[in-house]
């Protein structure tokens, strides 16, 4: 028999177990891989959200790629599929057969149904699409922590409604990556754009690692995205952009970078930037400062003669680094007598 033949007769089992949901349910954890995505295609189509739930649960892939069947998003299925992700992060450990570490809301991944589907038979998935070996044990504990992946739409008046219970979803979110968000055209980039984004925190009240790639939106509004922080963070990264004195003023004097273990600021240009304010910033965090990167900064030599003292006051520090600034040999000399006497830093 064909593959392709193969793949029609797996989505006619799929379109058959569909006819009895409550039989589906209770088949999943019989039901061979090779059936799960014809079956979460019929599902997800004919809006079946105790299946959709339940599915999620037993997931035997990496990677669940969502967003490619949402052209048409439709908040129930959207709903159900979180919900039996809740449930599976409620859990102690994962059931056996479940191994889904990644939920893509993304326009991709439309060669993984394709594939399974029927409608390209020469399509090798990709590892994170590939199931895992099974161990043989009855449950097995996550490897990593969960990850979401979506693309955020911005430019729209008013936020959609799936937009908005995804993020009311993610309420429970500790670590957040935000990666090169696109501005519209400066003509049309205004203060409401960047409440949009910076409003956004105030849903995160367990919120401890934040890592922002090329936030261009914060040049000279980085007090409205601090003041919108819940919690006090753990570790702080903003990376590749522009912050101006005032931005590192806001940033120093902010209650929520007191207890930072990690801060990252690498790529963010220091040459103009008045001397003071990064001693300020590190005397804010001395105290529970583990690790911190300046890297590619336009730091010169006046700025790592001024923030010396304060270095030379975490002793937490066990990890530094300053690659890519243009520094001087009697300086950098310097630098290693003022941070010789830090007991972790090897």
């Amino acid at each position: 028999m064909s593959v392709r033949n193969t793949l029609r007769l797996l989505n006619l089992a799929g379109k058959s177990l569909l006819t009895d949901e409550a039989l589906a349910i209770s088949a999943l954890e019989y039901l061979p891989i090779e059936l799960f995505p014809p079956l979460f295609m019929e599902a997800f189509c004919g809006r079946h959200r105790k299946t959709l739930k339940a599915l999620v649960q037993a997931w035997p892939f990496v990677r669940l790629p969502l967003g490619a069947l949402m052209q048409t998003p439709h908040l129930g299925t959207l709903q159900a599929v979180l919900d039996g992700l809740d449930v599976l992060l409620t859990q102690k450990a994962y059931p056996r057969k479940c191994k889904l570490r990644v939920l893509d809301l993304r326009n991709t991944g439309q060669d993984f149904w394709r594939m399974w589907s029927g409608s390209s038979v020469h399509v090798s998935s990709s590892s994170s699409m590939a199931p895992m070996a099974e161990d043989g044990s009855r449950i097995k504990k996550p490897l990593v922590p969960f990850e979401v992946f979506t693309e955020l739409h911005l430019k729209e008046r008013t936020m959609s409604e799936f937009l908005t219970y995804l993020l009311k979803w993610m309420s429970n979110v500790q670590k957040l990556f935000v990666s090169h968000i696109h501005l519209p055209d400066p003509e049309e980039w205004n203060e409401q754009h960047i409440v949009k984004i910076t409003s956004q925190f105030l849903r995160l009240h367990h919120l401890h690692d934040l890592h922002l790639e090329s936030p261009l939106y914060l040049e000279g509004c980085l007090d409205q995205m601090l003041r919108c922080l819940v919690n006090p963070l753990d570790n702080l990264s903003i990376t590749h952009c522009l912050l101006t004195d005032s931005d590192l003023t806001h940033l120093s004097q902010s209650p929520n970078i007191s207890q930072l273990k990690s801060l990252n600021l690498s790529g963010v240009t220091m040459t103009y930037s008045s001397p003071e304010l990064l001693p300020a910033l590190l005397e804010k965090v001395s105290a529970t400062l583990q690790e911190l990167y300046l890297e590619q900064s336009g730091i010169r030599d006046s700025h790592l003669e001024a923030i010396l003292p304060a270095l030379s006051q975490c002793f937490q520090l066990t990890s530094f680094s300053m690659c890519g600034n243009l520094l001087s040999m009697p300086i950098m000399e310097k630098m290693l007598r003022h941070t010789s006497e830090l007991p972790s830093l090897g």
